[in-house]
């Protein structure tokens, strides 16, 4: 979004933002696309709006990397951080979905999955480890080691033709036990925020279970609340 880069690159002097009218004939668009665009960044908490002052940048806002209420690649996030990530795909294994995870599923049991063990690194230091469980049904196209480097929803959308809409989200804590520790080359005890998560498609039907675990010395989850 234009918009959002320029307030990121301090271009509004002392963070006052022109009227719509007037950004409008500077953009090239109508002052009902600049509403929308305002809107939006009003609700991520980017800008705020002062009645019979006007609209100006949020520095609070700006602390906030990553908005948790959207669905983001981990790349994204990353880079949001100011780290340049690179991927690691720990393990691909076909195996038998858990009692656990065949219910999150709405897969009957016995039932095969996709389990998918993949490390985000930035200069070779872990910071997000994650698992993702895709019902192996659901891949109806041969898949390699490269695509799976990419955001899992790209990995849902090009082997499964399935559009990945929502994720209903648990935010956990917890301590990194002896695989999740060795993983992300920390102590094992250490605590750790984790999401565990059921990825929903467009007609409401589970199609991914993931979980995420962080460096939360690496890597801050922030949210902006308000009355």
């Amino acid at each position: 979004m234009v918009l959002k880069e320029r307030i990121l690159e301090g271009q509004f002097v002392d963070g006052r933002m022109p009227s719509e009218s007037d950004l409008a004939t500077e953009l090239g668009v109508s002052r009902a696309t600049v509403r929308s665009a305002l809107g939006r960044l009003e609700n991520e908490g980017v800008i705020v709006r002062k009645q019979g002052a006007g609209t100006f940048v949020n520095e609070t806002g700006l602390q906030v990397k990553t908005r948790l209420d959207e669905i983001w690649s981990y790349e994204a996030m990353m880079k949001a951080h100011g780290y340049e990530p690179a991927t690691t795909i720990l393990s691909v294994v076909e195996e038998t979905a858990s009692a656990e995870i065949a219910a999150d599923l709405d897969l009957p049991t016995p039932a095969p999955i996709l389990t998918i063990h993949k490390l985000f690194t930035q200069d070779n230091t872990p910071a997000i480890l994650t698992i993702n469980h895709i019902p192996r049904d659901l891949i109806i196209k041969t898949y390699d080691e490269t695509i799976l480097h990419e955001p899992v929803f790209v990995f849902l959308q090009e082997n499964c033709q399935e559009t990945l809409a929502s994720y209903l989200s648990d935010i956990v804590p917890l301590t990194a036990d002896g695989a999740i520790a060795q993983a992300l080359a920390i102590a094992p005890g250490t605590p750790l925020i984790s999401f565990e998560e059921i990825g929903y498609s467009d007609d409401n039907r589970p199609i991914i279970k993931s979980y995420s675990y962080f460096r939360d010395d690496l890597l801050r989850l922030r949210l902006i609340r308000r009355r």
